[in-house]
């Protein structure tokens, strides 16, 4: 099961147990019914339609309810077992689990982790499971089944009592030690554990695949994937090997940024991972191609062969010497007892710069939040970082002051060239006066090598902007600017100046960071550059702890703004000169008319 599975919550009960389960579950989506669990990542009207759209998708449900009301949804779209996600029901308190579906792709192994967190019992019911503890078609991570039809057939002889013969030619087989096959010996194997590549029909024998070799490659820069991958796949096919068999892709660090070696990873579902030259150059002595050209040009001897052997590590062997293409080169390494792909080398590090909204977990979007449970780390101030304690704990996390922004940037950026996930962590939209624009400050002054080879990416969050609007009605309907107050970092004769832009281009304004306890004189410049060009009863927007403990939201007139009302925890929103506050019912109303007036038929 590679996605994170979707923990779709229909009570109060459900979405409990769901927010527990959800920190053992990387990268997990919390869903509720809106009006009976709310609260939740994501929210939805109809249970039968969202399950079956999550299903369409091929996200693993676990469903926090009855296991009819899951069953009814599902049932008119099963049509393949193969491509079928995994489905499971768990009771609302969590006391027991039942895999649906997809028992041999996840959902066995995932009911009884989320049995053993939440204090329960998996009620898992396939028989091979049951009886021995594993299922053929899904073999621990790294190995790969070649006909899993033919593990149906195998198992159910099994278990009928036949005996099963088994031919081990690499791999550590360890886990089929249970099963009571025995030794085919010189006879004919009905189940063969191999790296070479052998016809894998359904009515054959079951052929599984060890992770035990490493591919080792390299290439110049800006090599085509299409290059590299049939390169690759001819060298695997001319010595006869199996691309089941890989379990990593490898190189040297200076390639982890190159598009063609991930696309490969890509293409054989195996991770990509990376040495230092140095650790390459260790291997000088078992290269079979070592090369000053390559020495001279990135400080080893060899790096694909150099690479492969190092993956394969002491007990390992070169199965392949050094083939070329054009533009680039290709070796294989072997270790007969297995490769673990996660634990050699480094992988490629990656930097998230995220905006977690307001802090309510209903503001914050299901890219973020899976990014935050995905991180092997998380950068943040404190109380940003306690807003989302639901999502990253257990995880490592690094906090600084709430002036010490470099610091905090910097650090998540040394973190990622280390080789780690990191979620460098902002409130509200992380572009918007917030750690985004630092982070590629600092990549863009500092040109570091390590740091350019990230992988780097912003995921947006609810800004303080939108939440005010959206709280008092749509009084950003129509063109709007955001001004910062700090001059921190901004000459006050610069703010000063695009105040007065926005008042005389009828802008509704919103101000951040109006006040703190040395800068008052502020705010007041501020609402009389507004005052100079729209009425003193335009509505103000003072918005206060968006989404948290203690928000408030009030409207005063501009003519009444002062430094008193606010503080730095207030986001102040100035209408324009069309800006309106109505009374409907019990509620004020604040919103900027856009002209569709015009278009109106009266009534």
């Amino acid at each position: 099961m590679s996605a994170a599975p979707v923990l779709v919550a229909l009570t109060a009960t459900g979405l409990a147990t769901a927010r527990r389960l959800k920190a053992a579950l990387a990268g997990s989506e919390v869903h509720g019914l809106a009006g009976r669990a709310e609260g939740s990542d994501v929210a939805f009207a109809d249970t039968i339609t969202h399950m079956q759209t999550l299903f369409s998708a091929g996200r693993p449900i676990v469903g926090i309810c009855a296991a009819g009301i899951v069953i009814r949804a599902l049932a008119p779209l099963l049509a393949d077992k193969r491509a079928e996600p995994p489905v499971l029901a768990l009771a609302d308190d969590g006391s027991a689990v039942v895999p649906l579906l997809g028992g041999h792709h996840g959902a066995n192994a995932l009911a009884r982790q989320i049995a053993t967190f939440l204090g329960g019992q998996a009620a898992v019911t396939t028989a091979g499971d049951l009886r021995f503890g594993i299922a053929l078609d899904d073999p621990p991570v790294g190995w790969r089944v070649t006909n899993p039809a033919a593990a149906k057939a195998v198992m159910a002889a099994r278990l009928a009592g036949n005996d099963i013969a088994l031919e081990v030619e690499s791999g550590d087989a360890g886990w089929l030690a249970d099963t009571g096959f025995r030794d085919a010996g010189e006879g004919a194997a009905e189940v063969v554990v191999t790296h070479r590549a052998m016809p894998a029909g359904d009515d054959g024998p079951l052929v599984l695949q060890p992770p035990v070799l490493a591919l080792g490659v390299g290439c110049e820069r800006g090599c085509t994937a299409d290059e590299l991958i049939e390169l690759a796949r001819a060298t695997l096919a001319g010595a006869g090997l199996a691309e089941g068999a890989v379990a990593a892709v490898v190189s040297i660090d200076v390639k982890a940024d190159e598009a063609a070696v991930h696309a490969l990873a890509a293409a054989l579902g195996v991770p990509a991972r990376f040495f230092t030259a140095a650790q390459l150059e260790a291997e000088t002595p078992r290269l079979a191609n070592p090369s000053d050209v390559v020495f001279a040009e990135v400080g080893c001897h060899g790096v694909a062969e150099g690479a492969a052997l190092a993956a394969a590590g002491p007990a390992g062997e070169l199965s392949v010497a050094k083939r070329k293409s054009k533009r680039a080169t290709c070796a294989i390494g072997f270790n007969a007892q297995g490769i673990d792909a996660m634990g050699t080398g480094r992988k490629r590090g990656r930097l998230t710069v995220v905006g977690i909204g307001p802090g309510q977990g209903a503001w914050r979007t299901p890219a973020v939040t899976g990014a935050l449970a995905a991180a092997d780390e998380i950068v943040g101030y404190r109380l940003y970082l306690d807003l989302v304690e639901d999502v990253i704990r257990g995880k490592p996390t690094h906090c600084s002051e709430l002036a010490e922004e470099e610091a905090r940037v910097r650090l998540a950026l040394e973190r990622a060239a280390e080789g780690y996930d990191v979620a460098l962590v902002s409130s509200g939209d992380a572009g918007i006066y917030a750690l985004a624009t630092l982070a590629f400050e600092l990549l863009d002054r500092e040109d570091r090598a390590d740091w350019n080879r990230l992988a780097v990416s912003v995921e947006p969050g609810v800004s303080a902007i939108q939440a005010a609007a959206a709280r008092i009605g749509a009084p950003i309907g129509h063109d709007f600017c955001t001004v910062s107050l700090s001059d921190l970092l901004t000459p006050w004769e610069v703010i000063e100046q695009r105040l007065k832009a926005a008042a005389e281009g009828d802008f509704i304004v919103a101000l951040y960071n109006p006040v703190s306890k040395r800068r008052r004189h502020q705010l007041p410049a501020a609402r009389d550059a507004m005052l100079a060009h729209r009425p003193g009863t335009t509505p103000v927007v003072l918005a206060r702890n968006l989404g948290r403990d203690g928000e408030t939201i009030e409207v005063i007139r501009l003519d009444e703004l002062v430094p008193e009302r606010v503080d730095m925890l207030t986001l102040v929103l100035i209408g324009n000169r069309q800006t309106r506050l109505i009374r409907r019912g019990e509620r004020n109303w604040v919103y900027t008319p856009r002209g569709y007036a015009a278009k109106m038929v009266d009534k």
